[in-house]
Formats: structure tokens, sequence, C-alpha cells
């Protein structure tokens, strides 16, 4: 018999992964991260870590499989919310799930797990993971979970062949449904708890209280640029090169305090996101004003109106060599090299038409319409028709 470890959460998903294990004959044992000891920044009712791990534990009691816990918040701060923090200062947006998955669940988590001498890992992800043969060599695939209102292979896209060799994904060929009616059948505690917000595994956290510990507020103010500002009129020029053409749809327009009027005063440019419209508490204006730009540096927040605003919309981004993975290093570009494939800039967006330029200081994602707040620190991923192949922090 194999050994599974089952990344417990006390969620549904991961209840139902590992009875399916169990009914597929795996020897299975739960364990569950603990992954945060800070109670101050969590909204205590809404699902602290200690509800999580007794409903894990309830579950694992039902399955009949051995449950432990493992505290990992020492990592957990090193590598995800010092991260966080380090990003937030340069201004950008960092996404702390698909770290938590890179750094946390296949990595720590399963360093543990194989020294407790597991063959593999398995989580309550909805995406699946196909083998091919290339070469004589095992390829392992990163496929979309079957429920596409559920699919998160996008939180996966930072994984390796290593990591995905060793992975298991019981309910990717599951809809959300499915795995409800499984838990209710096993009259499972987690069978009717809402999925979790929040930070991946501490729960509900208010995130600019966190994040307000560690970045101390500091009044600046929201300024807001009209549409029709000469910038965003330009003529496109006449390209001499495809790279010509990509760093200019890639270009960072440089937004000072007279290019609009001071509408406003927030606490902290570093709290702010592109595109984020909520905690503006600026009104008055015809449409909501989005953010368009942060300016970390001299703490200013620029904003346009409207989700149309030529400030939001972009047709390419750029991600830095030392920031792009292959999921399927076999596919990876050469210098030069393209590739058309279907892209997304944040989880559950609809897939893009994009196409890959690989250059030798990283690679461009073009897109065929024009994306809103591609956000810096943000993933893109990019996929070839259901399999996520490569990603990589957007610049």
């Amino acid at each position: 018999m194999k050994r599974v470890i089952v990344g417990l959460s006390g969620g549904v998903d991961s209840s139902v992964a590992a009875y399916l294990l169990k009914e597929q004959g795996y020897e299975v044992i739960g364990l569950f991260m603990k992954n945060w000891h800070d109670d101050s920044v969590t909204i205590s009712n809404e699902c602290p870590w200690l509800d999580d791990s007794n409903d894990a534990m309830l579950v694992a009691d039902k399955l009949g499989i051995p449950f432990q816990t493992v505290d990992l918040s020492e990592q957990y701060k090193e590598r995800i919310v010092d991260y966080m923090f380090n990003e937030y200062q340069k201004g950008r947006t960092p996404n702390p799930d698909v770290l938590c998955n890179r750094e946390i669940k296949f990595d720590v988590f399963m360093k543990i797990a194989l020294d407790l001498g597991a063959d593999f890992v398995a989580t309550g992800h909805y995406c699946r993971k196909g083998t091919i043969q290339k070469e004589g060599k095992e390829v392992y695939q990163l496929l979309s979970g079957v429920d596409n209102n559920k699919d998160q292979s996008y939180f996966l896209c930072q994984l390796s062949q290593e990591q995905l060799s060793k992975s298991l994904f019981p309910i990717g060929e599951l809809t959300k449904p499915e795995v409800r009616e499984i838990a209710t059948k096993l009259d499972l505690v987690t069978a009717d708890k809402k999925d979790s917000q929040g930070l991946c595994f501490i729960g509900k956290v208010r995130l600019p209280e966190f994040l307000q510990q560690q970045l101390k507020p500091k009044e600046g103010v929201i300024v807001e640029i009209p549409e029709d500002k000469n910038y965003y009129n330009q003529t496109e020029p006449i390209f001499n090169s495809t790279r010509e053409k990509l760093q200019y749809l890639t270009r960072k327009i440089e937004y000072s305090v007279t290019d609009g009027t001071i509408v406003g005063k927030h606490q902290g440019a570093h709290y702010f996101t592109k595109g984020q419209r909520k905690g503006l508490a600026v009104g008055g204006t015809a449409e909501p004003l989005f953010v368009i730009d942060t300016d970390v540096t001299d703490n200013i927040i620029y904003t346009g109106q409207g989700k149309e605003h030529p400030g939001l919309l972009k047709k390419a981004l750029f991600v830095t060599e030392d920031e792009l993975h292959w999921i399927r290093e076999d596919l990876a570009l050469k210098v030069d090299e393209t590739m058309r494939v279907k892209a997304r800039i944040r989880y559950r967006q609809p897939l893009q038409n994009a196409i890959l330029h690989k250059v030798d200081s990283g690679l461009y994602v073009e897109f065929e319409n024009a994306q809103s707040a591609i956000t810096e620190g943000q993933f893109v991923a990019w996929y070839l028709n259901d399999e996520l192949v490569g990603s990589g922090v957007i610049s």
C-alpha cells in the first residue's frame, strides 16, 4: 500500500480528498498545518485555526485515519508574511496563495510528509495531474479541474516537476456540488462548511491592519487623472521590430500630481493596489474611481473614473528572467521563439488569447485584447488547452 499524507485543512474539499484516497486503497494519514499564532489580526469568530483543526480531527476520526498537527508558523512567517510585506513596500501586490502552495504546502509540508514515509502528498485542490512519456522520461502535467467554476490550477502555477511527481489531487475530476454531496452522505462535519476566504490557512485576516503592523500609515493625496490626457491618445509609432512594439505596449506611464486634480487623502499608498475601487472614500464623481497606479516613493495614489479608464488597460506585460517559471521545462521557449497560449492574470479570470515572446531578459506576454489592471507582483499563468505549462511574476 502506498502511503499518502493529506493536508487536512478542516474544509470540505480536503475531507473528501482523504475519503477518496482511502477508497482507492491508499494508506492515508491526515496532517493539519498550523501556520499562524497571532490571533490579534484574525477576525476571531470567522474560522480561527482552532475550529479548523478540530474539524480536521473529527473528519480523520470519522474516516478512521491517523491524524496529527504540524506547526509551520515559523516558516510561514519567514517565507510568506515577510515576503508580502517586502512586496507591498515596493508597491507590488503579492499573491500569498500561489506562494503558500510553492513554499509551504508543496515544499516544507511535503518534506515533512516524505520524512514520515509518504509516497505522495494530497490536497483538496480542484485540478488534475497528467503523466506523459517524452523521450523515455515521465513528464508530469498540471491540468485544470473539471469544475470550471472552481478550477484552482492557477494557484499551483509555480509547482515544479519534482513537486508534481509526488502530488495527488483526488477531487480534480469532481464538481463542488458532487464533493459536498459525498461529504453529506458520509455525514462529515465539514459537509456544509463555507469555503474559507482570506490568507491561505490563516483564516480570515484583516489585511490592512495586518500590514499596518509593519507598514506605518502615512497620509498622502489621491489624484484623479482625466481620460483625455495626451499620453493616452498618442498615435502608435511605427516600430522597427516586434521587440520595440512590446517595449512600447508594456511601458509604464509616469504620472505626476500636476497631471490631474487632488480629490482626497489616503493613509498609505502601499495599502492600495491597481484596479481597486473600495476604500478610496471619495464621492461625487460621475463614475466610481479606480486606482490606476500607486507611487510608494512619493506616497501618491492615481485614480481614474470608470472601469474602462485607459489608465487601467494594457495589452502586454513583462516577466523578468529570474521570475519566469516553466512547469513543463521541456516546452520552455528559447530566445526569439514565440508560443500561442491562453493566459490569465488573476484567479477566476476567463482565459485570454495571448502570444508569448521570449527575449534574453525574460518573457513578454502579448494579449489579443487589452487587459484591465495588470498588477505588478501578481502571477500570470499560461495554458495550452487545459494544461498550465508556465507562469511568472508580473514585473
